[in-house]
């Protein structure tokens, strides 16, 4: 018995290892890939996904299809992600609130972020704006905490769901400038935009790529970027420190991701091909006029980020007392 088990121990070995070299030899991909992006259409991360994949799909000589499957935060299009094939045919295309932010706010994930997928490449940081209905009086971040201390509670900010990254960064907002503001879920970050923009609400915190449109049309008005320093394509937008809330920083990221299982060098293939996208001069125009910055990271990178991020913003969440309501 015992000389069975390690003859079939040597012949499973042996087997992975030949689907190893099969992967590695063969005229990968030969057909369409899929990327579900388990956020709605517009979202900045839905913006970076569609302006890397297309040049990944001319790259490679095959389509990737960008699948929109948005609703509960990301929990939802990610379990499809989680779940499917890892046949290399599929992929995910995830923002740090999915991976990092969410588990926060679910005692029972319907996945593990850092088990049930593989990490391929964190493809760009997000830049964020602050911003109002364009006809509104607020002019300055500083003005928004000033009519918030005013009127406790009547000041309503837009989110792209509970536990969405403009949902913790308006609270955080909220608690660096020790007001009180009122949350307004909606079923994803273009609609809390679209809502701002009617005055549904009177403020939200989006990522760039999802404001631009609107502010461009003359129907948001930014207050300022939650960055560092000014950003380059922007330089006359004051930082959100600078219009009245020092100290005060918040962007996201977007990172592609596969279902666990997914051979190495089918993860490998496609980390070598999002570097090679981010590094056309015609993606790079594209993300700098969306606020985007690429990256381009090993999954090695990418998988380090994962564990110390969900590790920091379990603990931020926890001591802000946000919760997914």
């Amino acid at each position: 018995m015992q000389r069975r088990l390690v003859i079939q121990s040597g012949l499973a070995t042996a087997a992975g290892l030949l689907l190893r070299d099969t992967w590695a030899q063969s005229a990968y991909p030969n057909k369409a890939i899929k990327m579900i992006i388990p956020l709605a259409a517009g979202s900045a991360v839905d913006s970076a996904a569609r302006i890397v994949s297309q040049k990944m799909a001319l790259n490679m000589g095959v389509g990737i299809a960008i699948d929109n499957q948005a609703g509960a935060s990301g929990l939802i299009g990610a379990e499809r992600v989680a779940k499917s094939a890892p046949d290399g045919y599929t992929l995910g295309g995830f923002n740090d609130s999915i991976m990092t932010m969410l588990p926060s706010f679910h005692s029972k994930m319907p996945w593990d972020i850092l088990k049930d997928f593989e990490p391929v490449s964190l493809v760009a940081a997000i830049e964020w704006a602050l911003v109002v209905p364009a006809d509104s009086p607020i002019k300055t971040a500083a003005d928004l905490i000033e009519a918030a201390r005013k009127a406790p509670g009547t000041i309503n900010y837009g989110s792209g769901g509970n536990g969405s990254p403009q949902h913790i960064a308006m609270a955080l907002f909220a608690m660096q400038a020790g007001i009180q503001l009122t949350h307004v879920p909606y079923k994803g970050a273009t609609q809390a935009a679209v809502g701002t923009a009617a005055n549904e609400v009177q403020t939200c915190l989006q990522g760039i790529a999802t404001v631009s449109p609107l502010v461009r049309a003359g129907k948001l008005r930014i207050l300022g970027i939650p960055a560092a320093r000014r950003l380059g394509q922007f330089p006359d937008i004051p930082t959100v420190s600078e219009s009245g809330l020092p100290g005060y920083e918040m962007n996201s990221w977007f990172a592609v991701m596969a279902p666990a299982g997914t051979p190495k060098a089918v993860i490998d293939k496609y980390q070598n091909e999002v570097v090679k996208a981010l590094a056309d001069a015609g993606v790079k125009e594209q993300f700098a006029a969306q606020g985007l910055t690429p990256l381009g990271t090993s999954p090695a990178e990418l998988a380090v980020l994962l564990k110390n991020q969900l590790s920091r913003y379990t603990k931020l969440i926890r001591e802000a007392g946000i919760t997914a309501s």
